[in-house]
């Protein structure tokens, strides 16, 4: 799909930040001047919450889309000014066990986007915490594949499974799919494992350059999603963290996200001015005076018995 630049934003494991970075990334790229279209594939509706919508009222979705074939640019939504939203509900839930007999299940959003492929400029693709059905028809629509990462050492496990999942849709179903980046989430600048663990996945990701396989050109963006409350916070209210917060580190931090799928290389951050020198002044001190200690216990002077008569 040479006109639209496709992004699945996937990880198996829950709890790291892909709905987070999908919704604040495509309203960076849209508030950027790009079209953007985000579309739910989570049956739990996080993104379509977190953009405002309510799931109950959408009247056609993903699912919509995926099992009765309706038409991908009718059911999308316009949600921000060049943010579009196709948007999820439980129904989604049934739809790998609608599709299982279906022939062609794998590719059917991929299809399904052909025709508007030339109306946006990105689109990214929140997927479930699973690698099933939802997971693969993601895969074979997109081109690159982000995944973001908590820097901890559980996170890493599933990595691999990961990475030889994508390794084999790329071989088998979407010759055109690669890993584009990994994007470390809830980054505690505080501690020294998240360090530990970035310069581990770098190590790896350089020891597979010129390998024939779907990472090896990804790399760790250059910057990172600080711990941040606003990010938790801003769900709730039904908006991005441009609108919640739009100074907070977290709105700062996913900015240079956009930057980096747009080529924009961020100037690098001011060192802080150097603190001035602190003058040394001499101190008098009194001159100590010695003492003989007393001690407050002696051992008790043993007298002689005196001889016995």
């Amino acid at each position: 799909m040479s006109g639209l630049r496709t992004i699945a934003v996937l990880n198996q494991k829950g709890g790291v930040g892909k709905t987070t970075t999908a919704v604040n990334a495509a309203a960076a790229l849209a508030a950027a001047g790009q079209k953007v279209v985000v579309i739910d594939l989570d049956p739990q509706a996080h993104l379509t919450i977190h953009l405002g919508v309510e799931p109950q009222a959408i009247e056609t979705g993903a699912y919509e889309v995926l099992t009765q074939s309706a038409d991908f640019a009718s059911s999308l939504m316009l949600v921000r000014p060049n943010l579009w939203l196709l948007a999820a509900n439980i129904n989604l839930v049934g739809a790998e066990t609608e599709l299982v007999n279906v022939v062609g299940r794998e590719i059917i959003l991929r299809e399904a986007m052909q025709a508007s492929q030339d109306q946006f400029d990105f689109c990214l693709i929140d997927c479930a915490p699973s690698l099933g059905l939802l997971a693969l028809n993601a895969l074979a629509a997109a081109q690159e594949v982000l995944i973001p990462l908590q820097p901890h050492f559980l996170a890493l496990q599933g990595f691999g499974k990961l990475l030889q999942t994508i390794d084999l849709v790329n071989k088998r179903i979407n010759p055109h799919l690669r890993v584009s980046g990994v994007l470390l989430c809830i980054y505690d600048t505080r501690a020294s494992l998240p360090n530990e663990v970035r310069a581990d996945i770098e190590r790896f990701l350089t020891s597979a350059r010129g390998a024939n396989n779907a990472w090896s050109q990804a790399e760790i963006l250059p910057t990172f999603i600080r711990r941040n409350i606003k990010l938790a916070e801003a769900p709730s209210y039904g908006q991005t963290i441009f609108e919640y917060d739009p100074t907070c580190n977290g709105a700062e931090d996913y900015r240079k996200v956009a930057n980096f799928f747009l080529g924009i290389k961020d100037p690098p951050a001011e060192s802080p001015p150097a603190a001035p020198p602190i003058e040394i002044r001499p101190v008098n001190l009194p001159v100590p005076q010695c003492y003989t200690p007393t001690p407050i216990w002696t051992e008790p002077v043993s007298h002689p018995e005196p001889p016995q008569p």
